[in-house]
């Protein structure tokens, strides 16, 4: 086949418009019956026999740029082949930690979550694109109807004319294009779930390290309380002993400040808690003036999180999916702009009547019908159809970078989660140990106060240690929690789709693979 590229177009139609009779002209026998059965059998098995061609490339998951590795670096002893594989596949990964308060406010986050919502209206869109291009592969059918009164002051064309025709018309899919544009429509609808998924997991993530954030300063808000407590007594110790005239005035300032400083963190920790009220309240799709969480009970509990192989990682993360089904999509959209080398085809049919009125419409000489076949080919259009066939081919190179980038950026988050929850594992005795050690401290050197062994400073000292260390303590507790929820997150969530395993697990089978272009 000859092809042309720089834009006007040759067509070439089969005119099939013949009247069975028309009014004031002799009547002509219609052609032999074989004769346009032959016709209208050519004009339709023609282009259903080229339909079978397509020009699209055919479509291979893009091949990461270096080796998945076998195993994730920091893993090293945190994960036991033995622990359970299916507690983060069931979907709900929160409940892992144990909190009711914490499940009932990912269900409210789910159902009424603005973002959760804009994505879930975004996917419908893409699906309802998917069926408006696979209806184009579908013959179109209309009808139409008309009538037309004429005349004027003296005109002998006076009259009235009335219409009704059935018509149908398909522009079989020759070389694939419209089938390609389906293709990266449906496509596109599964990236479009997938970020349905990933805004899922981002609304939740936010929640559970905001309702995390808000439990940890519930007790610190008891702690600095009793801290309070305690510094008003060590005030009243301080004052009674300058009172008796056994203490300098600087004791009694020394915990006067330190009192002020331990109030003044706790309205500071008051203030956060608000923040992360008020946050919660958004990602529930409340207003936070209507939204309360009165203080509860911290579960300060880590899960274990089930081992995982960098393959999985590839099948299960949701933007991962995204990424490899643009490509898919840029892919598809290389056939849209080939096809325009080849020429187009189209068939029309109509069958109507025609008559003087409406009463007319019914009788035999008023039938009409035609049957047609065109044809449309470029022949020359300057390069235009070649610049976006490259553009295409661009398109999907940069989203072959993308996809490959997005997995890096994924093997990256999931080996710093790890290194944050074995460090933070390993940093929790040694800050219970600091805890233990700086209480037995200050409880010492307030006795020693006590008995004039000792100056306030010291125990000024001792308390401002013990304080810290019992912070730290509920900080590093709650960023156990943070790096899980993190790591679980990493790896997916626990999302899946029917196709989302496809893509990742031919890419790794086709390590090195080139894709085609």
């Amino acid at each position: 086949m000859i092809l042309f590229a720089p834009s006007a177009a040759v067509s070439a139609a089969v005119p099939a418009a013949l009247p069975l009779r028309s009014p004031g002209r002799a009547f002509h026998p219609p052609r032999p019956r074989t004769s346009l059965l032959a016709r209208a059998c050519a004009a339709v098995l023609l282009p259903a026999w080229l339909a079978g061609c397509s020009v699209a490339p055919p479509y291979e998951p893009p091949a990461l740029a270096t080796p998945v590795p076998t195993a994730f670096k920091e893993a090293g002893a945190l994960w036991q082949p033995a622990a359970p594989a299916d507690a983060i596949d069931r979907g709900a990964w929160w409940t892992l930690f144990g909190d009711p308060d914490l499940d009932r406010l990912a269900a409210q986050v789910q159902v009424s979550n603005q973002n959760i919502a804009a994505a879930v209206a975004a996917y419908a869109q893409a699906q309802a694109l998917v069926r408006e291009q696979r209806a184009g592969l579908l013959p179109g059918v209309s009808l139409s109807a008309s009538e037309t009164r004429s005349g004027g002051e003296g005109s002998a064309r006076r009259g009235t004319t009335a219409q009704a025709a059935l018509g149908a018309s398909w522009a079989p899919d020759v070389w694939g294009r419209l089938g390609s544009t389906v293709d990266s429509a449906r496509a596109s609808a599964q990236a479009s779930e997938a970020d349905l998924a990933a805004a899922r997991l981002s609304a939740v993530g936010s929640l559970v390290t905001a309702y995390f954030q808000l439990r940890e300063a519930d007790a610190e808000t008891d702690l600095l309380r009793a801290t309070v407590d305690a510094y008003e007594r060590s005030l009243r110790i301080a004052q009674n002993r300058y009172d008796a005239g056994v203490a300098a005035q600087s004791d009694v300032l020394q915990a006067r400040t330190q009192l002020a400083n331990a109030r003044a963190d706790l309205a500071t920790v008051q203030r956060n808690r608000a923040g992360y009220e008020h946050a919660i309240a958004v990602l529930a799709g409340q207003p936070p003036a209507a939204f309360a969480l009165p203080p509860g009970t911290w579960v300060a509990r880590v899960p274990e999180v089930p081992a995982a192989l960098p393959s999985t990682l590839l099948e299960r993360r949701p933007d991962i999916a995204a990424a490899e089904r643009a490509v898919a999509a840029a892919n598809a959209q290389i056939g849209v702009q080939r096809s325009a080398y080849f020429p187009s085809f189209s068939l029309t049919a109509s069958l109507g009547r025609s008559g003087a009125g409406l009463g007319d419409l019914f009788s035999a000489s008023g039938a009409l019908w035609s049957l047609g076949l065109s044809a449309a080919q470029t022949v020359f259009d300057g390069g235009a159809i070649a610049a976006r066939v490259e553009q295409a081919r661009a398109a999907r190179e940069a989203r072959i970078a993308n996809y490959r980038q997005t997995v890096l950026g994924a093997f990256q988050t999931v080996e710093d989660q790890l290194t944050a929850v074995r460090t933070l594992q390993a940093q929790e005795p040694l800050r219970q140990e600091a805890v233990s050690a700086a209480q037995r401290t200050e409880e010492q050197l307030l006795n020693r106060y006590r008995a004039g062994q000792v100056g306030y400073t010291e125990v000024v000292t001792a308390q401002v240690a013990a304080l810290s260390a019992r912070r730290a303590l509920l900080q590093l507790q709650v960023n156990r929690q943070l790096a899980a929820a993190s790591l679980v997150q990493a790896l997916g969530g626990g999302w899946q789709a029917p196709w989302s395993g496809t893509g990742a697990a031919a890419a790794m089978a086709g390590q090195g693979a080139s894709v085609p272009r």
